[in-house]
C-alpha cells in the first residue's frame, strides 16, 4: 500500500511568481538633477559676486578757492582740545605691587610611600624594581617577615604630591599598579 501525504493535502500547486511592477524611481531623475545644478550654479555666483572687493574710490582733485581754503583752515584751528583721561589706573598700575603671603605648609609625621607590586619571586620583583629605575626612580624590594610576597616600594615622600607626580611618570611609562599610603613601618 502506498503511503498518503496528509500533511500536503494531495496535489500541490505551482506557486505563482509575481513581477515586480516597474518603480516610478527607476525613470531618470531628469527634474531633480536640473534643480540641483541650478542650486549649486546659484550658490557659487553668491560667492562669487560676495568675493569680488569693491575698489576704493580716487579723491578728485578739486582746486579751491581762498576763500574756501581760509574756511577750511578755520574749521581745524576751531576744534576742541583732545580730553584728558579720567582713569587713574594707566599712571598707578605699574606702580603697584601685589604681595602675596603663602601658607605654612605643614608637612605629616608619617611619610607616604608607594608600593608597586607584590611578587612571590625575587626575580620579578627584580624585574619591576628595574622597569622603574629606567623612569629614574629609585625603588627598593622589601619582604615582611612571616611573608611570602616580595614588595616593590617607592619612597619615603614627605608629600602626598610628589609620591602622586611619580605615581603619574610610572602610568605614561605603562607600569601600573602603584599605591599611594602611609608609611607603616615608620
Amino acid at each position: 500500500m502506498a503511503r498518503k501525504d496528509y500533511v500536503k493535502g494531495g496535489r500541490t500547486q505551482p506557486k505563482k511568481t509575481r513581477k515586480p511592477a516597474p518603480s516610478k524611481q527607476s525613470k531618470k531623475p531628469w527634474k531633480m538633477i536640473v534643480f540641483a545644478g541650478a542650486l549649486i550654479g546659484a550658490f557659487s555666483y553668491g560667492l562669487y559676486s560676495l568675493s569680488k572687493t569693491p575698489e576704493p574710490q580716487q579723491p578728485v582733485d578739486v582746486d579751491l578757492t581762498a576763500k574756501e581754503q581760509s574756511t577750511v583752515n578755520k574749521s581745524a584751528e576751531n576744534l576742541p582740545p583732545p580730553p584728558e583721561e579720567q582713569w587713574e589706573y594707566v599712571k598707578t598700575l605699574p606702580e603697584r605691587e601685589i604681595k602675596v603671603v603663602a601658607k605654612e605648609e605643614k608637612l605629616p609625621k608619617i611619610p607616604y610611600i608607594m608600593q608597586c607590586g607584590a611578587y612571590r619571586t625575587v626575580a620579578q620583583a627584580k624585574s619591576r624594581k628595574v622597569d622603574i629605575a629606567f623612569q629614574g626612580i629609585k625603588s627598593e624590594i622589601r619582604q615582611r617577615s612571616g611573608s611570602h610576597y616580595h614588595r616593590v616600594i617607592l619612597g619615603p615622600y614627605p608629600r602626598k604630591r610628589d609620591a602622586v607626580r611619580d605615581m603619574h611618570k610610572l602610568q605614561r611609562a605603562k607600569i601600573e599598579p602603584c599605591m599611594i599610603q602611609k608609611d607603616p613601618g615608620y
